[in-house]
């Protein structure tokens, strides 16, 4: 079993000292981000705080377990949900349970009595129905359709949807995105979060536009014995990042379950071989990105 570097009251502990060590907004506040497992991410930004698709529960292992397809944990839950009470935005990139949890957004609303969803329009029903939310609390997006329907604006955050292709560009019968990726723009930073995603025509040439900070990509990869839609393989994260000219990339959605995990090391050998910057995470770990000085 997998412990995260930080977790429980280490983790919290983590997060209060970077709470005090920036009480004022300033020009230059650094960005802090910590890896939660799979696909989750806890952001800060000038003591405000975005998760990010957060899986904290063990509700997939619970609902799988008498099956033939188990889904047995590799790793710890780096913090119970229900004490994050500081958090006023969380997204959903699609429907997905890893990335749509009850288990993990209840206590979360229960905590945050003002907390926002942020989730696909194609999905609102299942979110409320998931999340114990009120329509006027769930922000749905879509891609490639009015430019109203694909920006989120809660500052410090911006969130812009992008399609994503789990593993292939879906839609519903209303013609709208089951699944998004999000750029997110925080004070002078972005970082585009891919959700669940294959490669798919004109991928590269939408995103390198932004001009991203920081690339969060999953690296599972894909196959068939597996029985559920793959993602991205770590080769492929790589050439991605590097395609779009990420100042940073960093793996995830592997380390969870032990049906559908893939190692790091064919990613950074590959990063290396492109010469694109990248960093892997340990479960709990914190990344903290700085203004550029020269910039």
């Amino acid at each position: 079993m997998i412990r995260p570097i930080l977790q429980d009251d280490a983790f919290l502990d983590d997060v209060t000292r970077v709470r005090s060590d920036s009480p004022s907004p300033s020009p230059t506040s650094p960005l802090h981000l910590w890896w939660l497992g799979q696909s989750g991410y806890l952001v800060h930004y000038r003591n405000c705080f975005l998760l990010i698709d957060p899986y904290l529960s063990d509700s997939l292992t619970r609902k799988y377990a008498a099956t033939d397809k188990p889904h047995v944990r590799t790793s710890d839950r780096v913090i119970d949900p229900a004490r994050l009470d500081f958090v006023g935005l969380v997204t959903a990139s699609h429907v997905h349970t890893d990335h749509l949890d009850p288990d993990t957004l209840r206590p979360l609303v229960e905590k945050n009595p003002a907390l926002v969803l942020v989730c696909p329009e194609s999905i609102r029903s299942t979110a409320r129905e998931r999340a114990g939310l009120t329509n006027d609390r769930i922000i749905g997006l879509d891609a490639g359709a009015a430019p109203s329907s694909l920006l989120v604006r809660r500052p410090p955050f911006q969130i812009h949807a992008v399609p994503a292709a789990h593993e292939q560009l879906e839609r519903d019968g209303y013609g709208r995105m089951a699944c998004l990726g999000y750029v997110i723009r925080i004070g002078p930073f972005k970082i585009y979060h891919s959700g669940d995603t294959v490669l798919f025509p004109g991928m590269a040439e939408m995103l390198r536009p932004f001009r991203v900070d920081l690339a969060l990509l999953p690296i599972n990869g894909r196959s068939p014995e597996r029985r559920v839609a793959g993602n991205l393989n770590g080769t492929e994260a790589a050439q991605l990042a590097r395609q779009i000219q990420a100042g940073l990339v960093v793996p995830c959605h592997y380390d969870m379950f032990e049906f559908n995990t893939a190692s790091p090391d064919g990613f950074v050998a590959e990063c290396r071989e492109l010469q694109q910057p990248h960093r892997v995470l340990q479960l709990g770990e914190r990344l903290t990105l700085d203004i550029d000085p020269q910039a």
